[in-house]
């Protein structure tokens, strides 16, 4: 039955994508993101919430994209569901708050009941963390659900056994030598004309179009899957940032890690650039041979990759096809790009790049 409806309703349904799925667009973004952030620093608990910390004490692990399916060829998650539930389980015992943000349940291709059935261990190792208060829940365009249907609120409550307010962004707010810094997280789908508009068209996106291009398998047309159009959103996010004074932005939705404005091949091509500059022949070569590997996994590189201004962050996502994470530490007054992959003894924290908010906020 599949096959016929899709043979029936591919052309048209591509055609439609083609033409009405959102394409990146400076302006909106920049609005959307205007509106989002001074609605959560004026109207607390509505849209996001505000949250102070201390430079040195405050512990926050940021994951987005797990895209939790249902255990078929289409579940992105299930090799990653080993990392992701060792990595809970280690920034529970060590006392981070867990802001998950975005696309945390595949709801396109998914009904919740399928994702709460098969994803019973990952919910209960986030219940975990909504049982002490250290759970921040964000919505994205793929469960953009949690965000418009009128009985969220009690199928939270259901899965968590706990009131959970559901967000569309958080600021976490401290002070650095005096000097404030804002670090805005959200999920990053923010301007996109088919899951960002009003209540309608969100409600026709998840409930009626995206089920329609899962049960199709169309591809959604949507950063993570388009490469040009990942390299186009993740530009546009750092031109908002970079225009901002003493803000961090960290987004998700792309499913590529960026660290302090880079991306792994620009933070290569810098690597390679200062090596050679100390005429380090042996490091220029190391970093060379990396890059041949790497470039083919990126559409562009920044023509100003030197000089970027390190406002922009990209937690990356939980659903890696070889079953690594990756996601945003913030603790010990650091700001840090962590992987957990798998090894034969279980899983294993990997520090990909990391530095202080003292350096960062000098570069800002």
């Amino acid at each position: 039955m599949r096959r016929f409806f899709r043979r029936l309703l591919l052309r048209p349904v591509l055609w439609a994508t083609s033409n009405f799925s959102s394409k990146p667009d400076r302006a909106k973004i920049f609005r959307a993101l205007d509106k989002l952030y001074q609605s959560i620093l004026e109207e607390q608990n509505k849209k996001g919430r505000l949250i102070t910390f201390e430079e040195k004490a405050g512990k926050f692990i940021i994951f987005s994209d797990q895209h939790k399916g249902a255990r078929d060829g289409a579940d992105d998650f299930a090799l990653s569901e080993p990392n992701y539930l060792a990595a809970l389980d280690h920034y529970h015992r060590n006392g981070f708050v867990f802001i998950n943000m975005g696309d945390s349940e595949e709801l396109w291709e998914n009904s919740l009941s399928k994702v709460k059935k098969y994803n019973q261990a990952t919910f209960e190792a986030e219940r975990n963390f909504a049982e002490q208060k250290r759970f921040i829940k964000i919505f994205g365009n793929h469960d953009l659900y949690w965000g418009n249907d009128p009985i969220a609120w009690w199928q939270l409550k259901r899965i968590f056994k706990e009131e959970v307010r559901i967000y569309e962004g958080v600021v976490l707010a401290t002070s650095i030598s005096g000097k404030p810094l804002h670090i805005f997280c959200a999920h990053g789908h923010q301007g996109d004309a088919s899951s960002d508009g009003n209540w309608f068209s969100k409600w026709f996106v998840a409930n009626i179009w995206a089920p329609l291009q899962g049960y199709l398998r169309v591809n959604p047309n949507t950063p993570a899957y388009d490469t040009d159009k990942k390299t186009l959103h993740n530009d546009i996010m750092y031109q908002w940032s970079s225009n901002q004074k003493d803000i961090l932005l960290v987004t998700g939705h792309t499913h590529q890690p960026v660290f302090a404005s880079l991306t792994l091949l620009e933070r290569l091509y810098k690597q390679y650039q200062l090596a050679t500059q100390r005429n380090d022949a042996v490091k220029a070569e190391e970093v060379r041979s990396e890059i041949r590997k790497r470039e083919k996994e990126f559409a562009a590189v920044a023509v100003d990759y030197m000089s970027m201004k390190p406002s922009y962050f990209n937690s990356g996502c939980c659903c890696f096809s070889d079953g690594d994470i990756t996601g945003i530490e913030i603790a010990d007054g650091n700001i840090s790009l962590v992987k957990w992959k798998k090894k034969k003894e279980g899983s294993e924290r990997e520090l990909l790049e990391s530095i202080s908010f003292t350096a960062l906020t000098g570069l800002l």
